[in-house]
């Protein structure tokens, strides 16, 4: 137990109240912002050939991607995306740091909103300061219950839509409205609004900071021609506050007047004048707000800036590097394939499973006959009629009747056929190796599945 002399172990992080900024990157921030929130809020409500054009359906094991659909069968995909997303992030952060923390997070991108409803509440920074340490009252009542009705209400419809990509959205709007929705539809919902309250209005830059991976191994993917958010050392020190009239130079000072506004800027609250540091998520507050002081002052910009290591200690910088050719050329590898693959997919599959009851059967006219169980998955989005055609390991044909006679297979559905596969009396003793193959009547798709076919031995 604690006495008063005692050392807190442990001292709660102070609440940081980003100062607003007005700049170039900042507002190429907020159009990734409203472009990103965009996408994540339409994309759902776009109708694709009569069905949502983004739709995760898990129960039925398909995933709609506008006119494409992945079965688990396609799981490849699947795996081949994270790899490409992971390469992609590799390279990007070997060329410009941490662009992505900064501009396409969805931590920033939906803490940056939550910090907009803040700031349209309770006023700028130094009003929410004073607002915070104020005793309670009816405005500061007022004030905080309008915020957090915003963040909650927000919060509800992010974790709605997140479940919109996966129960269909127009569906889940007439569930929400007549109060019907399934136990996991509710509790998902819930799960990611409180997720999305937690993450972006009360935790903040703490998931930067402590939470994510990706702020601790960065340094691994960084080199000294990584573009970074960078102070000029050589050009601000020693710093100090002057007139605006006064020569630097003669008072002995850098550029830098330490005003502190690049401290007050940041959305996780580092000093970008102590260097390089695994918090900063490169959104380049502190670059457009030391722009502007400087233009005030009459100096010249950039004492903060996008730069390399290098460039910064006056050698030159290199774009070509062995790490930037390596992912490169991976992540080109990896698309190009990928791209190949789907172009050359075929939404048809065929499994071939022979009569287990008996090897073959003599038929009418001394013929013998073999039966299989075809099963056909058709994964496209229109319905196909196919034909069903054998050919022994010499080429030629074989008869075929099937069950039905007419196979019709809806899309995205799959169809159990039986097949009669039969040859005159004089084939080959034994087994041979045969080859059914299936095909639309339109000639879009085909498959084939290789089979044994047994006849008698003497």
């Amino acid at each position: 137990m604690n006495t008063s002399g005692d050392a807190a172990l442990y001292e709660a992080p102070a609440k940081i109240y980003p100062r607003e900024v007005k700049g170039r990157f900042q507002n190429l921030r907020a159009i990734a912002v409203v472009a990103l929130l965009g996408l994540y809020y339409v994309l759902p409500w776009i109708r694709w050939g009569g069905r949502q054009a983004i739709l995760f359906d898990v129960p039925a094991r398909k995933f709609h991607l506008f006119g494409l659909t992945l079965w688990p069968q396609d799981l490849v995909y699947l795996t081949v995306l994270l790899i490409t997303a992971a390469l992609t992030l590799f390279f990007v952060t070997t060329m410009f740091g941490r662009v992505w923390c900064g501009y396409a997070c969805p931590q920033t991108v939906w803490t940056e909103v939550f910090i907009w409803m803040e700031r349209w509440t309770e006023g700028n920074r130094s009003k929410q300061m004073k607002l915070a340490a104020a005793p309670w009252s009816v405005e500061k009542i007022r004030r905080k219950a309008t915020k957090q009705f915003l963040w909650v209400t927000f919060s509800l419809f992010t974790g709605f839509t997140f479940v919109g990509y996966f129960t269909p959205i127009a569906e889940l709007t007439g569930k929400v409205a007549s109060i019907s929705l399934s136990g996991w539809e509710f509790f998902w919902i819930l799960f990611f609004s409180f997720a999305t309250y937690g993450n972006a209005g009360f935790m903040r830059e703490q998931v930067c900071k402590y939470m994510c991976p990706y702020a601790r191994f960065q340094s691994a993917m960084f080199d000294r021609d990584t573009l970074i958010v960078a102070y000029d050392e050589t050009r601000g020190e020693p710093r100090g506050g002057r007139r605006r009239s006064a020569n630097p130079a003669e008072a002995g000072l850098g550029d830098c007047i330490d005003c502190k506004k690049c401290v007050q800027v940041c959305p996780t609250g580092i000093d970008i004048r102590q260097g390089l540091q695994y918090e900063c998520i490169a959104c380049a507050a502190c670059v457009d707000v030391c722009d502007q002081v400087m233009d005030n002052m009459g100096y010249q910009p950039g004492l903060i800036r996008y730069a390399t290591e290098n460039s910064v200690s006056g050698k030159p910088s290199h774009i070509a590097r062995p790490r930037v050719f390596v992912y490169g050329a991976l992540l080109l590898a990896v698309v190009s394939l990928t791209t190949f693959s789907l172009a050359a997919r075929t939404p048809l599959l065929l499994d071939v499973i022979r009569d287990r009851n008996s090897l073959y059967r003599i038929v009418d006219g001394g013929r013998i006959e073999n039966v299989y169980s075809l099963r056909i998955m058709n994964m496209d989005n229109d319905a196909h009629t196919l034909t069903v055609e054998a050919r022994d390991s010499s080429g030629t044909m074989m008869a075929v009747q099937t069950e039905p006679a007419k196979i019709t297979v809806d899309g995205g559905s799959i169809e159990a056929v039986a097949a009669r596969i039969s040859v005159p009396a004089d084939v080959q003793p034994g087994g041979q190796d045969i080859q059914i193959r299936i095909y639309s009547t339109d000639g879009e798709l085909s498959a084939e599945e290789p089979a044994r076919f047994m006849a008698p031995v003497p």
